[in-house]
């Protein structure tokens, strides 16, 4: 009977034992084992057994981790105050070293964080800090990564999510965004101004241009019109006879006799005209006016026949009309 409950205890005792022998790693874990205090490796993924009584073992996660860091006060290069909060991504590389070498990483991460944003902020004016968020990014990965690279931890990424600057900034950035909205409208419509003045300027030069096209045309059409006129006068006159040709002369003179003008220059040979003109008179006319055709003497002793026609000059001849002056009945 007491043989058998010894048996039963020490049955139980092994099993107890195998259970916290027995340590199952996952996949993205490993276990830093540590016998009689000493650290005698890494152990991971997978079945791991240990002796509960000698070893100890620490869990580590190899997945990227993120830590957020809360508002952190800071003054810029130009003294001005500003309140940033920013989260860090990280992953550890060598598990030993995240364990042997830091207390707490998290809290160790976020002082350090705390205390290179704030460098890194101090080297930058605020206008670079509101919008050259990038390399502030990449500036603070690089300090922080430089500091935790011998805890076997890398950063891979650090964002700055907000940026709080105090009142009077946002107030002063306020009336800047509306003056510069300002200025964007104006020079806008200046723009729309100029293109508007433009393209009057173009129509206006295209209307000018079509004008004088037209008017080019218009004269052309009239000068073509005119020679089409002449030419057609040319064509009925060479058709005329000398007669008719006459009787337009003596038209022509008689309007010529009833302007107020008291010399008249005849573009022809008066003496050839006149003895055109004999010809279609009667043959009772006056001797009068045969006797002057033939070159006559009227009174004045002047030569007859050819010698008086030969008298009439060629050029155009200039002849002086005296005029009564009308006297009242």
């Amino acid at each position: 009977m007491i043989v058998g409950i010894i048996i039963g205890v020490v049955v139980l005792l092994l099993l107890g034992m195998f259970a916290l022998s027995v340590r199952i790693v996952r996949e993205y874990q490993r276990v830093l084992l540590f016998r009689l205090g000493r650290a005698i490796g890494i152990r991971g993924p997978g079945l791991v057994l240990i002796n509960p009584v000698t070893d100890r073992t620490s869990w580590i996660d190899l997945r990227e981790r993120f830590l957020e860091i809360p508002h952190q006060t800071a003054i810029t290069k130009d003294n001005a105050s500003i309140s940033i909060d920013f989260i860090i991504f990280y992953k550890v590389l060598d598990p030993a070293m995240s364990v042997l070498e830091v207390q707490h990483f998290a809290a160790a991460a976020q002082n350090v964080a705390a205390t290179t944003l704030r460098s890194v902020v101090g080297d930058m004016p605020l206008d670079d800090v509101l919008s050259k968020r990038e390399e502030m990014n990449a500036s603070l990965r690089v300090r922080l990564d430089e500091v935790t690279e011998r805890w076997g931890v890398k950063v891979t990424t650090v964002e700055v999510r907000e940026v709080n600057p105090p009142a009077g900034v946002l107030e002063a950035m306020t009336r800047q965004m509306s003056a510069e909205r300002t200025r964007r409208a104006a020079i806008t419509e200046a723009q729309g101004q100029k293109q508007a003045a433009i393209t009057l300027a173009e129509g206006s030069k295209q209307a000018a241009i079509l004008g004088a096209e037209g008017e080019r045309q218009a004269a052309i059409l009239r000068a073509e019109g005119l020679a089409a006129g002449l030419e057609k006068i040319y064509v009925v006159g060479r058709g005329l006879d000398r007669n008719t040709m006459q009787l337009q002369y003596l038209e022509t003179l008689k309007n010529v006799g009833t302007a107020p003008s008291t010399k008249i220059v005849v573009p022809m040979d008066l003496g050839g005209l006149l003895n055109g003109f004999r010809g279609l008179l009667p043959s009772e006319q006056s001797p009068g006016f045969g006797a002057f055709a033939n070159g006559a003497p009227s009174g004045n002793g002047a030569p007859s026949g050819d010698a008086g026609a030969a008298a009439v000059p060629a050029a155009p001849a200039e002849l002086e009309i005296a005029k009564e002056p009308e006297t009242s009945p």
